[in-house]
């Protein structure tokens, strides 16, 4: 990080707008990383802040309000799941479900490069939800509908292919994916091991309706 815009002086950031820029995106960079290992509500600004190196008067010149900094991270989320989705999912050089697979091992090594402390943003805000201001929860169906929609793409090419049955609802399959998938991440991290990623894979595999 750029040392110019670590330690903006008596807590304003300097008129430069590329360092403003620069700032406000180091904000959401950490941000997001600490709240892939914890809830939102444990997530004091301090830490967000140190990690950044400026002072906490200097927050209030980015983001008017500790949800308004919660917003932007979904929607930073989102915004690098949705490419990092796409970087696998459409990748026609492979088998459709060769793509969902790639995924998975994907979401395997990145879990494990981090010992299994991170998981997924969107999931963990989705479990403290109650607690959050109310326009989160359809924040967060708008993100999983998102990602459910590259997933049912993903299996309509399957289908289109051959490898799925006709008949199969991909919407269906698709939701049932990240249902389980985000459950699968959860037990990932609380056993410290990609066995329930495999095991939900492999079950979500077994289960698809195959062409005749």
């Amino acid at each position: 990080m750029d040392a110019s815009i670590d330690r903006p002086r008596r807590g304003r950031p300097r008129k430069d707008p590329l360092a403003h820029a620069d700032t406000r995106a180091a904000l959401i960079r950490a941000g997001m990383e600490l709240l892939t290992g914890q809830s939102f509500a444990a997530t004091g600004l301090d830490a967000v802040l140190k990690r950044v190196g400026i002072p906490k008067g200097s927050f209030y010149h980015y983001f008017e309000s500790k949800e308004a900094f919660g917003r932007v991270l979904l929607d930073a989320y989102d915004a690098y799941f949705l490419a990092k989705l796409d970087g696998w999912l459409l990748d026609t050089s492979r088998p459709a479900l060769d793509r969902l697979a790639a995924f998975v091992d994907d979401a395997k090594a990145g879990m494990a490069r981090h010992n299994y402390t991170r998981g997924c943003l969107a999931g963990n805000l989705g479990i403290e939800v109650d607690i959050l201001p109310d326009d989160f929860r359809g924040t967060l169906e708008r993100v999983f509908q998102g990602w459910q929609a590259r997933v049912a793409a993903c299996l309509h090419d399957a289908q289109q292919a051959g490898e799925l049955a006709p008949h199969a609802d991909l919407d269906a399959l698709a939701a049932c994916f990240w249902i389980g998938w985000e459950g699968a991440v959860m037990r990932a991290r609380l056993v410290r091991s990609d066995a329930p990623l495999d095991t939900f894979f492999k079950g979500f595999i077994a289960g698809l309706p195959r062409a005749q």
